[in-house]
């Protein structure tokens, strides 16, 4: 008993006292402190303070080789003392982070001197000390990565934890730093790895959480650059170039994990290693968009053959893969026509682009020939109607093929953007095509809340304008303008947004094709508020503008116009004097007040003086 005490407390004070001299021999004697500390642990090779004190000595003078051994014989002999676990923190911190100072690189290389099975033990003792998910997660990764026959036994659960972290946090974006983690970091273990066994609705499941982070992830700046022209006060901030500067950081995370590099290259490789292990048909690598397509059309045919277990397979890739076909490429057709709701360095030099009913060819010589009587116009304007608009006639639109053309110096890469839209348009029919995929794609966008998606509105009120749905692109067109407002609710005093002028241009050229020319003159006239009349873009311009022709179209074709003054502002000149011409409207005193009547007049002569080409267009005008 109490000889051993007195034993014990004897010895536990020799130690201390031998750790304390070699401590202030270390300033003025190294080798005599570390000769003590030698001495010390063949005294009493049980103590730990001796064994950590010789590890901060081999630490301090950044010793790799020999602070690695010893701290392997105290985390082998020691692993419950709390310095210990502060000591492996520090050291995984270092091992988490992206810093490069002389310190970071120290402990990386010394947790590399390690036995690999040390390693892997000691992170994943260190990750039972984390009780913050992140932290937790960041970890794990280390594990995982270093140690791939761990993915086995951890990687689902990680990945799991990081989606039940997300619902617990409630976020209210999928761009969340647990949706990062999982995509991008933890999910290509887990699908790559081959002994990993999951089933196909898990896969299914994680297809889905990738798509909608990375779509989110690349068309994040529409949301963030209505929050950001909400608080700005001058117009010069709003420019693309300052938007292309701002670092994006994703709340959580720090800015190189926010950075991701070819999202869309991605998302296309994760459909195509879940397509492998569900063993869709087609390997979906290294196809072009338009062989994807052409294969989903090929699958469809045949899909009803199929039993439950297989249609629901194929239902299940044609989706996906026509999904992801239609949304990569109704991006790149909106970002191409309306660079700046998108982050890009090109976006600076380039001005946006507006579809639009061709209406040069409707008041030629030909169709204002004085013979004509009233009720002669008038059923050349209802015909004109049931021409233009496929409301009535084909609710689908997918009889429609309209040309649509660019000039090729206003929009150098315009066969890219034609391509684009073609082949979204195309991706949206086929998911309509069944009603079980129609139903399934419904699902998905409901979950995805897309109906909020400023710049998917944009695409499909173009692709509805193609398809000659007019009062359709007029309702979906009210939605673009709530969607605006609910985006950016602070707009700044006497400037209209871009989305609303689109928007009202838009609007009088559907009323225009509907044969609502009252509304057509009334959405020209709010929209020249903002206008700006280019006298001096003019001359520039004039080999540019279509000539007049001679007689009406049977099928009118579309044209993507710069959204500039000097091109939008001829452009609503000719919906004015068509609307003059081709209605019997304007015509009768009692359909339309003389107020009315005479500010667009007002409107077309002021229009007149600041446009290019018009002597020809006030010729045409005062023909009868």
């Amino acid at each position: 008993g109490r000889a051993g005490r007195r034993a014990a407390m004897s010895a536990q004070g020799d130690c201390e006292f031998l750790v304390k001299r070699a401590r202030e021999l270390v300033p003025h004697d190294l080798w005599a402190a570390k000769a003590w500390l030698i001495t010390a642990r063949s005294l009493y090779p049980a103590d730990f303070n001796i064994q950590y004190e010789m590890y901060t000595i081999e630490r301090n003078a950044e010793r790799t080789s020999s602070a690695g051994r010893l701290l392997y014989d105290i985390f082998v002999n020691f692993p419950d003392q709390p310095v210990v676990w502060r000591e492996i923190s520090v050291i995984t911190s270092a091992l988490r982070n992206d810093c490069q100072d002389k310190q970071t690189q120290f402990l990386r290389g010394l947790f590399e001197t390690l036995p690999g099975r040390i390693q892997c033990e000691m992170l994943l003792k260190a990750t039972e000390q984390c009780f913050n998910t992140l932290e937790r997660a960041e970890m794990l990764l280390l594990l995982l990565r270093r140690f791939p026959e761990s993915v086995v036994q951890h990687g689902v659960g990680l990945g799991e934890s990081l989606l039940e972290a997300e619902n617990i946090e409630d976020q209210e974006s999928p761009v969340n730093c647990y949706r990062k983690l999982f995509v991008c970091d933890v999910l290509p273990l887990i699908i790559n790895n081959p002994d990993v066994r999951l089933p196909a609705a898990l896969l299914y499941k994680y297809l889905n959480k990738a798509a909608e982070f990375y779509i989110n992830y690349v068309t994040r700046s529409t949301q963030m650059e209505s929050q950001y022209q909400g608080v700005q006060d001058t117009p010069d901030l709003l420019s693309p170039s300052k938007r292309s500067s701002q670092k994006y950081v994703i709340e959580g995370l720090t800015e190189k994990s926010s950075h991701i590099t070819d999202p869309w290259e991605r998302v296309f490789k994760i459909l195509s290693v879940v397509g492998v292990r569900c063993e869709w048909q087609m390997d979906m690598s290294r196809r072009s968009f338009g062989d994807i397509l052409l294969k989903m059309k090929d699958v469809c045919r045949y899909i009803g053959n199929y039993d439950n277990e297989a249609h629901t397979k194929y239902k299940t890739q044609v989706t996906y893969s026509t999904m992801l076909v239609f949304f990569k490429n109704a991006f790149q057709y909106v970002s191409s026509i309306q660079p700046s709701l998108f982050q890009g360095p090109n976006a600076a030099n380039q001005h946006p682009f507006v579809l639009l009913e061709d209406v040069s060819n409707v008041y030629g010589d030909a169709d204002m020939d004085r013979s004509k009587h009233l009720h002669k116009k008038r059923k050349l304007a209802e015909g004109r109607e049931k021409t233009m608009s496929s409301d009535d006639e084909d609710p689908s639109g997918k009889g429609r093929n309209r040309h649509i053309t660019i000039h090729a110096a206003e929009l150098p890469n315009s066969v890219e953007v034609l391509e684009s839209f073609r082949l979204a348009r195309e991706s949206w029919e086929l998911l309509h095509s069944l009603e079980s995929l129609d139903k399934e794609f419904t699902r998905i966008c409901v979950s995805w809340k897309t109906d909020t998606w400023l710049w998917l509105r944009i695409f499909l009120t173009d692709m509805i304008i193609y398809q000659g749905q007019y009062k359709k692109a007029i309702a979906s067109l009210h939605h673009l303008a709530a969607l605006q407002g609910s985006h950016s609710p602070q707009q700044i005093p006497g400037q209209g947004s871009l989305e609303n002028q689109r928007a009202l241009i838009q609007l009088a050229t559907c009323h225009f094709a509907l044969g609502e020319y009252r509304f057509t003159c009334e959405k020209v006239l709010d929209l020249m508020c903002y206008m700006v009349l280019p006298i001096q873009e003019g001359a520039k311009l004039q080999e540019e503008q279509p000539k007049l022709k001679s007689k009406f179209r049977k099928v009118s074709e579309l044209k993507l116009w710069p959204f500039t003054s000097a091109a939008i502002m001829p452009y609503c000149l000719r919906l004015l004097l068509a609307c003059f011409k081709v209605s019997s409207c304007f015509v009768c005193s009692g359909k339309t007040k003389p107020s009315f009547a005479s500010t667009v007049l007002v409107w077309v002569v002021v229009v007149l003086g600041g446009i290019p080409q018009r002597e020809n267009a006030w010729m045409a005008w005062r023909s009868p």
